[in-house]
């Protein structure tokens, strides 16, 4: 029962007091409840005026010292992050040198003009001055006073206001003649004291002076060297209008009389090329919810829908949201040059540039130990992530590229010239299974010589390293598969099942062997990436897909109740998705822009001179296939060779050779040239850059770099030889 402030009536006596409950021995008359510490609770009860307070639900913070003065705080960053990142760093600076040399040199080009209509605004200037002195020498400002004053006929103040005028005049003439004097005394003085060029300065300074103030307002001296495009600064108030209008009720409720609103735990501020705020969203609230409503989000900010990215702070609670808001379209915005576009020798077991996030900044992904899925509905950006991916593993000479088009559009051919095997469409798939049966069984070596290096502390963590990797006799070079429209594969009729079972088998054991497999499909679903794939890749990206499941196929289970949410992204983000990899949170990419075919080509043909230095040549690059039959590699290269040269001929040219080989098999070797043998015969241990003495068509004597046959057979009997033991 609640006390009030007139005096309690008695109860009977209570011969049994609660012995758990604070007694508190108040006089009656005083009978009122002593405050609570505890938030919420109720006021204590009356009991012969004693009051009986209930158990304290909430209990005080303890004030104490040492370890319990120490506080979970979160420290914002000394610099801000565009000083803390070398590109972004690198970014301003850029913009900043370019802003100021676009402007010195457009005002540098002008200056004749901007001198012509100085020199034509001194008259004008010159009168303004004369007028604007004469006012203030008149006391011009006073007048409209003093008239008032004469209109009402008010004698007093009119007299107080005209003594106060000629006391002005006065003053303000003495002055003036003062300077006058002292003017003319030291343009006389100047004339004769200071050097010629001085004396040009200060005229020049004042003519320009006059001609600036003889300027009109809106036709400045100047003209505009950057028109500034000047974007909406983000604040709380439009923030809190367009969360307002999504129509979420736990907003509207929040945001009504009596509720919590809307909190900010930080001030908005830049970040990056654009505004970022932190977003305490009502109790009940998500930022999945928001994401779900990302384009009625942009509209409410009056942004275009590119501009805006809701994201979830993983960090924090479940109800943080991270607003950011670009300054320009992601996908139209201009992306900084691909540090691999013209050619750099790669490491796949180090980070390599992969694309940039929302802010510009560049978002490296390792390869090595890791495989990757890739899904999104079609005309997204799929096979152009693929092929990116396959690109930067060719720039590394040690990596052994498989690579397979099965939409057969031939959207992976640029890297035909270093891949060891390819296969484009549907039609050999025969062929395709061979040569993954084949990968398999390199799987199963390498396991066995991976524990064997184990034992002999080679191998500390029991996988490859990249010094295994770079030591030719271990044969634990990078092998890197990527296959586009993966679909095709497990939905085969015959071999979808083995196809499964061995690219599952490679998405388990294969990353810690070296064997990097990479699956890209336009219909993510359990059939077209089998669970037992999709859910052990390490590395995923999603670009845009219809719904839930195919979002969480790709990206992972429940990422889509976290907020991770690939089916936000509009028809025209080409090239964006979700990235996820090495365990790190997603993250929104944009692959590279301006990657296409005639690109991709010179990537792939800096590729093939790194292996070329390096004879990693091998397989496709060079004219070896794979048959049906057999569950190796076979080298049809030597036994061609020894076909179109008799044995009557010891030493043969590099170009002879080439030329009969285009007419044994056009298809295969029509655009090869000499450099090319050689570096097709250097894996094989067979020099092919002897000075061979031999006739040409005119018929004289002369060297030229070729091969002994005999090189030739031997390799070829060896290696028949290890065939038939095996």
């Amino acid at each position: 029962m609640t006390t009030h402030d007139h005096e309690p009536q008695h109860t009977p006596e209570v011969t049994e007091p609660d012995t758990e409950a604070q007694v508190f021995h108040l006089p009656v008359e005083r009978a009122e409840p002593a405050d609570t510490a505890g938030a919420g609770e109720g006021e204590g009860e009356v009991i012969e005026g004693e009051i009986v307070e209930p158990p304290q639900v909430d209990q005080p913070e303890p004030r104490g010292t040492g370890s319990a003065l120490a506080r979970t705080e979160k420290r914002e960053p000394i610099l801000p992050s565009w000083a803390k990142d070398s590109q972004e760093f690198a970014d301003t600076a850029r913009w900043a040198l370019g802003y100021a040399g676009h402007t010195a040199g457009f005002h540098a080009v002008r200056c004749p003009v901007y001198i012509a209509r100085i020199i034509a605004r001194v008259p004008q200037g010159t009168l303004r001055l004369l007028r604007g002195l004469a006012r203030w020498l008149t006391d011009a400002e006073g007048r409209p006073v003093r008239n008032a004053a004469a209109r009402r006929e008010d004698a007093t103040e009119y007299l107080k206001l005209s003594t106060q005028r000629d006391g002005r005049i006065r003053s303000r003439a003495v002055l003036t003649a003062g300077l006058g004097a002292a003017g003319i005394a030291a343009f006389l003085l100047g004339r004769a004291m200071l050097p010629e060029l001085v004396q040009w300065s200060i005229v020049a300074a004042a003519i320009g002076g006059l001609g600036w103030l003889g300027a009109p307002a809106d036709k400045p001296i100047a003209s505009r060297a950057i028109e500034a495009t000047r974007v909406p600064k983000l604040t709380s108030d439009a923030v809190t209008r367009a969360l307002a209008a999504l129509g979420i009720s736990q907003i509207n409720q929040a945001m009504g009389k009596g509720g919590e609103g809307i909190g900010y735990p930080r001030p908005i501020s830049r970040d990056g090329k654009g505004w970022r705020a932190d977003i305490d969203l009502p109790h009940g609230v998500t930022p999945g919810d928001i994401m779900d409503r990302r384009e009625k989000l942009a509209s409410g900010l009056r942004r275009p829908t590119g501009c805006v990215w809701p994201e979830s702070d993983n960090a924090e609670h479940a109800g943080r949201l991270v607003l950011w808001v670009g300054d320009q379209d992601m996908r139209k915005a201009k992306q900084s040059a691909w540090a691999l576009r013209k050619g750099v020798q790669v490491d796949l077991f180090q980070p390599q540039p992969f694309g940039t996030d929302q802010r510009g900044r560049w978002v490296d992904l390792r390869l090595m130990f890791t495989s990757v899925a890739i899904g999104a509905i079609p005309r997204m950006g799929k096979t152009f992530a693929l092929r990116e991916l396959l690109l930067i593993a060719a720039l590394d000479p040690r990596a052994e590229l498989h690579t397979y088009d099965l939409k057969g559009t031939g959207d992976l051919d640029p890297l035909e010239k270093v891949t060891h095997a390819h296969g484009v469409g549907d039609d050999d798939l025969d062929l395709h299974l061979a040569d993954m049966r084949a990968v398999r069984t390199e799987l199963r070596r390498r396991a066995k010589l991976i524990r064997q290096l184990a034992k002999q502390g080679l191998a500390p963590e029991n996988k490859v390293t990249p010094e295994l990797a770079s030591t030719k006799s271990l044969g634990l070079h990078p092998i890197v598969i990527g296959v586009d429209e993966c679909q095709v594969w497990f939905e085969h009729a015959k071999y979808g099942e083995e196809f499964e079972e061995i690219c599952t088998d490679l998405v388990k054991r294969g990353p810690a062997l070296g064997i990097i497999i990479m699956l890209a499909t336009q219909r993510p679903d359990a059939k077209s990436l089998p669970t037992g794939i999709s859910a052990n890749v390490s590395t995923r990206f999603c670009l845009k897909v219809q719904g839930q499941t195919e979002n969480d196929m790709v990206l992972g289970t429940s990422k889509y109740k976290q907020g991770v949410r690939a089916t936000t992204f509009a028809w025209a983000d080409k090239g964006i998705g979700y990235l996820v990899g090495e365990g790190s949170d997603a993250q929104i990419v944009r692959t590279v822009a301006g990657l296409d075919g005639p690109a991709a080509e010179k990537v792939a043909a800096y590729a093939r001179h790194l292996r070329e230095q390096a004879g990693t040549l091998s397989g496709h690059a060079i004219g070896e296939t794979v048959t049906s039959d057999e569950d190796h590699r076979r080298d049809t290269l030597l036994d061609d060779i020894l076909a179109v040269t008799p044995e009557t001929e010891a030493k043969v040219w590099n170009e002879t050779t080439v030329a009969r080989l285009a007419e044994l098999r056009p298809e295969v070797y029509g655009s090869w040239e000499a450099d090319q043998l050689s570096a097709a015969l250097k894996p094989h241990g067979i020099r092919a850059n002897r000075q061979v003495w031999g006739t040409d068509e005119s018929g004289e004597g002369r060297n030229r770099r070729g091969f002994h046959r005999d090189d030739i057979t031997k390799t070829v009997t060896e290696r028949d030889r290890g065939r038939e033991a095996s």
